[in-house]
């Protein structure tokens, strides 16, 4: 009985987040009958997939229950990296590849400094994400790396198209799909969500529970790397603010898709980011300058952290606005 009311729950959930996105939509529509155009609709996809890959890699780090503020810094040098190597006539695989592994070095020297050595995870990411930031001015001192992109076909990832959806959709869908079936599917992803719920527990379960906090670290640079890679397929050039407004939309839609969908997890975090892409492609398109879409973007963000935060959900538990209904009839009974 309780697993069909936990089936009914997260159907109400999803039926409520689709009813939301439908009703931001319809506004966004009455307000500005071009949001829904198919320049614009395009436009949402492409910056869905950047600002999505960014948010996946922060969802395996928000499920251990930790933070990463070095998603700026390390999107910085990833992308001045990679442009770097295809500047130098390097095929674009061979720079993917180095990009990915770059960040994967990244990823795990904040993991390993919060995992095995216990160092602060905000502290230590935000010195990590600052050196990066400092790293990527050594290429060209700050100036834009555009030689040979053309060539390279990297802006292919951002123009081609299959079965009419952009390839950074089906790139953005794939690594979900692959995601979704690690979280949900394998032994892997329970080892994650144990690890974040009760780690002295997972610990003694046989659980390596620092393995799995330093993985959440690579796999969120992993994914930063792919979210500038498309950055730069866009824009067509490489430069050191590449991926400085990753984290902030990333930040929110991990949260507000927590909030919505009653936990942390991969579907969530995609629900989180669509709604988030499209209210700020919406602001954009309105024309409303972009210190007031951040700004509802940061309140939107300050609601979902509010909202899944233990210390909050034990406060409104401890007024009794959380009990069973039959329990709170018992105690008023009695």
């Amino acid at each position: 009985m309780s697993r069909l009311n936990d089936h009914f729950r997260g159907a109400a959930r999803v039926l409520g987040f689709v009813a939301l996105v439908l009703g931001v939509g319809a506004v966004f529509a009455l307000i500005e009958p071009r949001f829904l155009s198919h320049a614009s609709l395009s436009g949402i996809a492409r910056h869905m997939a950047a600002n999505g890959l960014a948010a996946l890699g922060l969802t395996f780090v928000v499920i251990v229950r930790k933070f990463d503020l070095s998603i700026a810094g390390i999107a910085a040098f990833a992308a001045m990296s990679m442009g770097a190597l295809i500047a130098a006539g390097l095929p674009l695989w061979a720079a993917i590849m180095g990009g990915l592994a770059l960040g994967a070095v990244l990823g795990a020297i904040s993991g390993i400094a919060i995992s095995y050595f216990e160092l602060p995870d905000i502290v230590t990411t935000i010195a990590v994400g600052s050196i990066c930031g400092g790293l990527a001015f050594l290429y060209t001192g700050g100036r834009s790396i555009f030689q040979n992109f053309f060539q390279s076909g990297i802006t292919d990832l951002n123009d081609a198209r299959l079965l009419g959806l952009g390839v950074s959709l089906w790139i953005l869908l794939a690594v979900y799909a692959a995601a979704w079936f690690v979280m949900s599917r394998t032994r892997t992803g329970m080892a994650f969500y144990a690890t974040g719920e009760n780690p002295v527990a997972a610990h003694f379960s046989g659980i390596a529970t620092r393995r799995f906090v330093a993985l959440a670290y690579v796999l969120c640079a992993l994914c930063t790397v792919l979210a500038v890679l498309l950055i730069l397929a866009e824009s067509g050039n490489a430069e050191t603010n590449k991926g400085a407004n990753l984290m902030m939309p990333a930040y929110a839609g991990v949260f507000l898709g927590a909030a919505v969908m009653g936990g942390t997890s991969v579907v969530a975090t995609f629900g989180g980011i669509l709604l988030i892409t499209m209210l700020l492609d919406g602001f954009a398109l309105m024309g409303v300058p972009y210190y007031y879409s951040d700004g509802v973007v940061s309140l939107i963000l300050l609601g979902g952290v509010i909202a899944f935060s233990d210390s909050l959900r034990e406060w409104i538990t401890g007024l009794g606005l959380l009990r069973p209904r039959a329990a709170r009839k018992s105690e008023n009974r009695a």
